[in-house]
C-alpha cells in the first residue's frame, strides 16, 4: 500500500472505516497532479472463504460505468461521428416512433429522454443480448415529455446509449472501451470481464436491517427483493414530487419497496435478482450492460479520472463541455435534486461532495470514480459491502473530506 505523508489523514479514514465496522473489503486511490498519493486497500475479498483484497483485486462498481461510457461516445463525437444534438432516430432508425422522433442523444446522455424503465420484464435469457433490450426500449413510448423533466435511467441509459455507440461502429461499448480506454492506459478496468477477472473479482454482499429488503437488493438477494409487480397494463405511480419530501430517505426507500413506483420499476429491471447470487453472477460480470457492467479496481478507475484531466482520453475542451451541468433539480426517480452534465453526475444532493467542481459517477453500494480539475484531483473508491442503497455512503464522504482537509 501507498500514502503519501501529506495524506496521512486519508489513511487514518480509511483505517478507521474497518475499524467501525462498516467495511468488509475496500480500496481507495487518489490522483494529485497526475501522481498517485494515496492507493489503500484491505479486508476480505470473498466473505465467504476468507480470500483477502490485493492490491488488483477488482470489484463490480455499478454506475461508476455511466460515465465511462459517456467518454466512449464523446470520443466518437470527437471524431464526427455522432451529433450528440441530433435525434437518436439518425442512427437508430427504429427508435424514431411512438414519440420519440425529437429525443436526441443529449437527452439520453442527461437523463432526460423519460425512458427510465422497461415496460416489460426483461427475462433472464436476455441478459446478454444487449441489442434485443435496445429494441424493447425502441418500442415504448416515453412517460414524460422529452426534455422537459429528468429521471435518472438506472438501467436503461446504458443500453439506449449503447445501442447508439453500436449502431455508429458495428462494436459494444466493451469493446471500444478495451480497444481505445483500457488497452492504451494499461488499465484493470472492463465492461464485460473474461472469465479470468470474474475468478479473482470480490464478491459483493450485504447485511440487512431486520425486516428490511433493501439491503440484500443488489448484493446476495432474497428472491423476490425489489422486483418490479405491476401488472401489464396496470398504472404507474410516478416519482414526482412537489418540493423537497420532509425524510427523504425515507421516501426513497418506499419508493423503491414500491412494485407500482417508477423509481422501482427504473432500479429493478431487468431483475438482477433473478440470477443465482445476484450481481455476483458471471452472466452479469461478463455481459457489459453500459449503465451497470464495469468491473475494476480503484486505482484504475481513479487513473480513468486522471487520465480524462490531462487531456489523454478527451479533448479539454469536449470535458469541459460535457461536464457543464445540463439539468439540475428534482430528478423523477431518485426523489432528490440531481445533476448531470453529457453522462457526469455533477454536485447534488446525490452526488455530494466537499468540492462544487467535481464531476464523475457513484455506483449502488457506494462506490464512486471523480475528477476535480480545479483542484488536479482524481479519486476512485470501490467495497464489496454494499451500503444502504438510498441512504447515502459516509465511508466515502470521510474519505474524501480527508483529501480535501490534506491539499
Amino acid at each position: 500500500m501507498h500514502c503519501d505523508p501529506r495524506f496521512s489523514r486519508v489513511r487514518e479514514a480509511f483505517e478507521r472505516n474497518f475499524a467501525d465496522g462498516v467495511e468488509l473489503g475496500s480500496a481507495f486511490a487518489v490522483y494529485l497532479d497526475g501522481e498517485l498519493v494515496v492507493d489503500l486497500w484491505d479486508g476480505v475479498a470473498d466473505r465467504r472463504t476468507g480470500r483477502p483484497w490485493e492490491r488488483d483485486t477488482p470489484v463490480f462498481a455499478y454506475s461508476c460505468t455511466k460515465a465511462i461510457t459517456a467518454t466512449v461516445l464523446l470520443q466518437l463525437a470527437e471524431r464526427g461521428l455522432v451529433d450528440v444534438t441530433a435525434p437518436v432516430a439518425e442512427v437508430w432508425p427504429e427508435f424514431g416512433v411512438r414519440g420519440k422522433q425529437r429525443i436526441t442523444v443529449e437527452h439520453l446522455l442527461t437523463h432526460q429522454a423519460g425512458l427510465p424503465a422497461l415496460d416489460e420484464r426483461v427475462p433472464v435469457e436476455e441478459f446478454e443480448d444487449l441489442p434485443a433490450i435496445a429494441a424493447r426500449l425502441a418500442g415504448q413510448r416515453p412517460i414524460w415529455r422529452p426534455g422537459s423533466a429528468h429521471g435518472y435511467h438506472a438501467l436503461t441509459y446504458g443500453f439506449l446509449v449503447g445501442e447508439v455507440v453500436r449502431r455508429v461502429t458495428g462494436k459494444s461499448v466493451g469493446e471500444l472501451v478495451a480497444a481505445e480506454i483500457s488497452g492504451p492506459l494499461g488499465l484493470d478496468l472492463w465492461v464485460g470481464a473474461p472469465d479470468d477477472v470474474i475468478a479473482k473479482a470480490a464478491r459483493l454482499t450485504a447485511e440487512p436491517k431486520p425486516g428490511s429488503e433493501t439491503g440484500r437488493k443488489h448484493g446476495e438477494p432474497g428472491k423476490g427483493d425489489g422486483a418490479p409487480r405491476r401488472a401489464p397494463g396496470a398504472p404507474v405511480r410516478a416519482a414526482t414530487p412537489i418540493g423537497p419530501p420532509k425524510d427523504p430517505i425515507t421516501a426513497i426507500a418506499m419508493a423503491a419497496r414500491d412494485p407500482g413506483s417508477l423509481t422501482n420499476r427504473a432500479l429493478g429491471n431487468p431483475r438482477i435478482q433473478d440470477l443465482e447470487g445476484g450481481a455476483n453472477n458471471p452472466v452479469l460480470l461478463r455481459a457489459g450492460w453500459p449503465a451497470a457492467g464495469v468491473v475494476t479496481t480503484a486505482r484504475s478507475l481513479a487513473a480513468f479520472y486522471r487520465a480524462l484531466l490531462a487531456g489523454e482520453l478527451l479533448r479539454p475542451e469536449t470535458l469541459e463541455d460535457a461536464i457543464r451541468p445540463r439539468v439540475a433539480g428534482p430528478d423523477q426517480i431518485l426523489l432528490l435534486d440531481s445533476s448531470f452534465g453529457l453522462g457526469f453526475m455533477r454536485p447534488s444532493m446525490t452526488f455530494f461532495l466537499p468540492s462544487v467542481s467535481a464531476f464523475g459517477h457513484t455506483g449502488m453500494g457506494g462506490s464512486i470514480g471523480l475528477g476535480d480539475p480545479q483542484h488536479g484531483l482524481a479519486a476512485g473508491y470501490v467495497m464489496n459491502k454494499m451500503a444502504d442503497v438510498f441512504a447515502g455512503n459516509q465511508r466515502v464522504i470521510r474519505l474524501m473530506e480527508a483529501v480535501y482537509r490534506s491539499i
